[in-house]
């Protein structure tokens, strides 16, 4: 299916942009892939580049073999694994939302869009929202292994947190990201233990890394973030950049 580039997301990165970000998206850089890192703690140095470990990048994992492998092993009833969503299952229109949580642009959607989405199209019972992780980088890729390790209804509001307040725990010069993490996953109930076997799950992670890896291959994502809609009246359109509520909700109308 076409991937279409809402107004203004194919322009040049601004100055204040994070890398890999331009105009209302941020872009899947090759340097940016997140591989399959030891269990070692993280400290975001000053040029926001984090590398958790060594590795090829997908590409050693045999073409993504291995990871559909993994995914195709993981328990139907984990919780860990189970769809992330918010509003009625049988609510006329689905959008799927593709995102990291390492894009300002994916954080500006959250703040600028998202709360008239719930107001009027959620609770309305007019659309189902499920959020696809799709890290942009290796503290995206703990960050979502944290937020899917706490019980399922603590997601929403875990990650909506985490991308408000990106610049305290992601972009802060000098900052200890785990140490950021961890205090906030504390406030939204999670243990230091259970904290510590969420950073170091490595079944998760590469969970994690396979979804992200079949939005590229079935919805040709490249960039956050990204919106699927579907419903009666369109299968699978796919729109990208911190679309504002206007045009989100054009969508959703075409697609129901």
């Amino acid at each position: 299916m076409p991937l279409n580039r809402s107004a203004g997301s194919c322009c040049p990165a601004a100055s204040g942009d994070p890398p890999g970000h331009a105009g209302g998206r941020a872009r899947l850089h090759p340097a940016n892939v997140p591989t399959q890192p030891p269990d070692i703690e993280v400290k975001m140095p000053h040029s926001r580049r984090v590398i958790l470990g060594l590795g090829a990048g997908l590409a050693a994992f045999g073409a993504g073999a291995p990871l559909r492998r993994a995914a195709a092993a993981t328990p139907s009833d984990d919780p860990r694994f189970a769809e992330r969503a918010v509003g009625r299952a049988d609510a006329p229109v689905t959008v799927i939302e593709f995102y990291s949580l390492t894009c300002s642009h994916c954080a500006a959607f959250s703040r600028d869009t998202m709360p008239r989405v719930h107001r009027e199209l959620i609770e309305a019972g007019r659309l189902r929202l499920v959020y696809w992780d799709f890290p942009l980088d290796q503290v995206a890729l703990m960050a979502t292994a944290i937020a899917r390790s706490l019980p399922p209804e603590r997601y929403e509001p875990f990650v909506t947190t985490l991308l408000a307040t990106q610049d305290r725990w992601a972009f802060a010069r000098g900052v200890n990201t785990t140490e950021e993490l961890a205090r906030m996953a504390a406030l939204a109930g999670m243990p230091r233990e259970a904290f510590n076997r969420a950073i170091a799950d490595t079944e998760l992670r590469t969970w994690i890394l396979t979804r992200r890896e079949e939005a590229s291959k079935s919805y040709g994502i490249e960039a956050t973030p990204s919106f699927a809609f579907k419903g009666p009246k369109a299968k699978d359109r796919v729109e990208s950049g911190a679309l504002g509520y206007d045009a989100f909700a054009k969508y959703v109308a075409a697609a129901g």
